[in-house]
């Protein structure tokens, strides 16, 4: 079995997620606009277009492609498909602010013992998922027992955040 010797990489955090857009300016706004990713400076030694973008936590590398018109398009929206899921405090409120900006997304409910999660999935620009949703509400449960730690990047990053937000608002 993989990782059996001496156990799994010591990993602290999920970094950043990368993904191929046909339009990066396109997709920038997106994700500033929508979702409220704020631009962050890239590395100039890098010899082809892109954009980082960070917040909540995580980054958000896109990268050009090399052939946008070769890209697959998604219509339906499945969400069983790849997606990234972001946790909100009112869903009525981004389902409000998603009708207000004509995103067209659908929305799904999962029980587990009583507990609701309720979702919305809906794509960007390029056709990849994103889900929102009050997935807050099931408690972390390890199936092996061993303890589910917190990132303590994000932990040390919330003040931070609050003082940038702060900053904008002025």
């Amino acid at each position: 079995m993989l990782g059996a010797k001496g156990g799994a990489l010591p990993l602290a955090s999920l970094n950043h997620i990368s993904l191929v857009c046909r339009s990066v300016e396109r997709s920038l706004d997106f994700y500033q606009n929508v979702l409220g990713f704020l631009p962050i400076r890239r590395p100039g030694s890098f010899d082809f277009t892109g954009a980082w973008l960070f917040n909540y936590g995580i980054g958000i590398h896109l990268l050009q492609s090399e052939d946008p018109e070769k890209m697959p398009r998604k219509k339906e929206i499945n969400p069983k498909d790849n997606h990234i899921s972001f946790q909100c405090e009112s869903l009525s409120m981004v389902e409000g602010k998603l009708k207000e900006m004509g995103i067209p997304y659908i929305q799904r409910r999962v029980e587990e013992g009583g507990i609701y999660v309720d979702q919305l999935f809906f794509h960007d620009p390029d056709g990849f998922m994103i889900e929102i949703c009050n997935c807050d509400n099931l408690p972390v449960i390890s199936l092996s027992g061993e303890p589910i730690m917190a990132c303590k990047r994000v932990m040390n990053l919330l003040p931070q955040q609050q003082q940038q937000k702060a900053a904008f608002q002025l």
